[in-house]
């Protein structure tokens, strides 16, 4: 039998009320060059028993049976047993659209420098959900383009996990998954585009993303906001911040401070907080001048003709106000990336 395309590595644990329909949304692709590799992470509710009906149903299928390890060993597991030349994640209670898998393969053989790709999602149920989360979803399914992802690569994830399809041997060649103490996802992309590859997404809403309560995105502290931001400064500290230009933290709000904080106590220097709010400008913020938009297009840039010297992170968290501020730079001559990089 010759080896599929597609191998959708698809970790498993006590997901067995959840997990027919996930199988099903698989087997109704209608591109159908593909296999099923499922991990039993040692579960204790029926999983293994599901499995083990649908292999009698689904060929595609193959399921291996580990002690509980975690989600890391899994998906490394499943990676390893996996023949095909593109692997596409999923997870055990998310439900893919019919063409989802058709899309992205047409769009990973379409664009050849792309190492991995994802979808637009829909969160559900829908009930329950709040606003921060809906916020999320439509800044998530804005983001198109490979320049779209590499200019929200700090903000958030851009690409969802369970839509995430990248080439095998970029997988191998990046490590695996690993476990540094955050989200290892994130921890892939950002590994990603350190090695100056790209990604990008289809812009199509193939995954219903299921937000339950015992998801290890609401409950470990791998997926805390402050690992989040360690992440994200580890990365920006090796390679991702120019070394020779000093750095300013437009925001002197808690987001702002948040991440001049831990900036600092990894190694990186601040220079000074820039902030729009008039009883912040002229004080001192953890020992650091706040300086208005107008000080910093001023302190920004070099000596006549030199060009930009600060390299500036935009670290706000109103809605809004980030593009309100990439304008505003722009205005100044600064370009996006080169000059200054949105932050969370």
């Amino acid at each position: 039998m010759s080896a599929p395309r597609v191998s959708v590595l698809l970790p498993c644990r006590d997901a067995a009320g959840t997990l027919e329909s996930s199988l099903r949304s698989l087997s109704d692709q209608r591109w159908s060059d593909f296999e099923i590799v499922a991990v039993d992470d040692g579960s204790r509710d029926r999983t293994g028993e599901l499995l083990d009906e649908w292999t009698g149903r689904e060929e595609r299928l193959r399921v291996l049976r580990r002690e509980r390890r975690g989600l890391i060993p899994a998906l490394n597991d499943a990676a390893g047993a996996a023949r095909g030349r593109l692997l596409a994640r999923m997870d055990a209670d998310d439900v893919a659209h019919s063409e989802r898998l058709g899309l992205q393969v047409a769009l990973m053989e379409e664009r050849p420098e792309l190492a991995a790709c994802g979808t637009g999602v829909r969160y559900v149920p829908r009930e329950g959900i709040g606003s921060g989360l809906l916020r999320y979803e439509q800044w998530l399914n804005g983001l198109r383009t490979s320049e779209d992802v590499r200019r929200a690569l700090f903000v958030e994830c851009p690409v969802a996990h369970p839509t995430l399809m990248i080439r095998a041997r970029v997988l191998e060649e990046l490590g695996g998954y690993r476990d540094e103490g955050w989200p290892e996802d994130y921890d892939l992309m950002l590994r990603l585009h350190a090695a100056g590859m790209r990604a990008a997404n289809v812009d199509r809403t193939l995954l219903r993303w299921r937000r339950g309560e015992e998801r290890l995105s609401r409950t470990s502290p791998r997926y805390g906001r402050d690992a989040f931001r360690r992440c994200r400064v580890h990365f920006l500290l090796r390679g991702a911040l120019p070394a020779d230009r000093p750095v300013v933290v437009w925001g002197a709000g808690r987001v702002g401070k948040r991440f001049g904080r831990e900036l600092r106590s990894q190694g990186g220097e601040v220079r000074a907080w820039i902030d729009v709010d008039s009883r912040k400008i002229g004080q001192e913020i953890h020992g650091l001048p706040v300086l208005s938009p107008r000080e910093l297009e001023a302190a920004a840039m070099g000596p006549e003709g030199s060009g930009p010297t600060a390299y500036v992170l935009v670290a706000v968290g109103a809605p809004g106000a980030r593009d309100e501020i990439r304008e505003e730079l722009a205005a100044m001559g600064l370009r996006e990336l080169r000059d200054f990089r949105a932050v969370a």
